[in-house]
């Protein structure tokens, strides 16, 4: 795997890129919150072509504190990535996301649409529909980053014992101290910064715009994620070029909990 750092506004990416077969396709993989780009080790060796992930901005146990909290918006990070996709010299890409990092490939989607030939959205919502909805996001979120600055230990025991994640369980047991360890090792105050500047409560409402989103896209939900899968159905109705994909005996991350069946639901649509 080749690593290179790319600064971008003062900023130090460090990129992972590694190539796995002749194909022409360039695929950039976006982790979810308390992840990195760790969150992907059981699928990038899978991957057709070129793949390129890091760590997105604040997270993962080398990052610096981010002191200017709006370069946690996901405006700003768009622009990280478009500067780092332009630096590396790639046009157009496959472009994955997970959870958080699938809502913010779904905003970069809707904001440069001609630099994504292909949109793979795992457990992604297309943010809250309603103020009144978002307006209780942030209240929650900012009780969230309260905890977070407090005692982020506790705050990671409370978050991997939400129901989201119950089916993690099945893991094995070394898996579930990798992800915990993972959790545990980032920066409490990126964190929380990323919850409040990054979160749901303060996204833009993409549900109005998805009837113009043109790209063909993947929806990617567990089948034992009854919220996410529903969300899906309701983003592929909208969605003129989407189609859902449901990954069976998996929750929300399903491609930790079912990497194998997840590559095989790419590789079909991809080709």
């Amino acid at each position: 795997m080749r690593q290179q750092v790319i600064t971008v506004n003062g900023y130090a990416y460090h990129i992972l890129r590694q190539r796995n077969d002749d194909q022409p396709m360039k695929w950039l993989l976006l982790h979810g919150f308390m992840g990195s780009h760790h969150d992907f080790d059981a699928i990038i060796q899978r991957l057709p072509g070129e793949v390129m992930t890091f760590d997105l901005l604040g997270f993962g146990p080398h990052a610096p504190y981010v002191d200017d909290v709006k370069r946690f918006t996901m405006a700003s990070q768009i622009d990280d990535i478009l500067a780092i996709l332009n630096q590396v010299g790639w046009s157009t890409i496959q472009l994955l996301g997970y959870s958080m990092g699938g809502r913010l490939a779904l905003g970069f989607a809707m904001t440069v649409p001609n630099r994504v030939a292909n949109l793979y959205l795992e457990s992604t919502s297309a943010g809250l529909r309603s103020e009144s909805e978002r307006a209780k996001r942030r209240i929650a979120d900012v009780k969230k980053s309260e905890l977070i600055n407090t005692d982020f230990q506790q705050f990671v025991s409370v978050w991997e014992k939400l129901p989201l994640f119950a089916t993690q369980n099945t893991l094995t047991t070394e898996q579930q101290a990798q992800v915990r360890e993972q959790r545990l090792s980032q920066k409490s105050q990126n964190m929380a910064n990323s919850l409040i500047y990054m979160g749901t409560g303060v996204q833009e409402n993409f549900w109005p715009s998805l009837p113009q989103l043109q790209i063909p896209t993947v929806l990617i939900a567990g089948e034992l994620d009854e919220k996410f899968k529903r969300i899906a159905d309701d983003m592929a109705a909208l969605a003129p070029c989407a189609q859902v994909n449901i990954i069976k005996h998996a929750g929300h991350n399903t491609h930790l909990e079912q990497p194998k069946q997840f590559i095989e639901v790419i590789k079909n649509v991809s080709h």
